[in-house]
């Protein structure tokens, strides 16, 4: 195993789809926490602010450990966001973890 970063940039205009389809983003995100392969996950806001609001987001960025470049392309194309329309583009790339140790 080791870890793979994906990266997913919404489309303009997706706030309200990516709230509605957020329960679900989260509980698989969940899932690979409580299996110990999650490294971190979260949005990112469209402005500089920690609750961006009505601004929304641009994307989102996870990591998390996979058996395989195909397992985490695989995962991440079944995401949640991807099936509402959230994300125009995703982007999947092996990750070494260096620091901190």
């Amino acid at each position: 195993m080791m870890f793979y970063a994906i990266v997913g940039e919404d489309r303009p205009d997706t706030l309200a789809q990516r709230l509605a389809a957020r329960p679900d983003h989260v509980q698989r995100l969940k899932a690979l926490q409580a299996e110990g392969r999650l490294l971190m996950a979260g949005p990112f806001p469209a402005i500089d602010a920690p609750d961006p609001g009505p601004a929304g987001f641009t994307g989102s960025l996870i990591v998390a450990e996979f058996p395989s470049l195909t397992a985490a392309r695989a995962w991440a194309d079944a995401d949640p966001y991807v099936a509402a329309g959230v994300y125009d583009r995703v982007t999947v790339r092996p990750f070494k973890k260096v620091l901190p140790a």
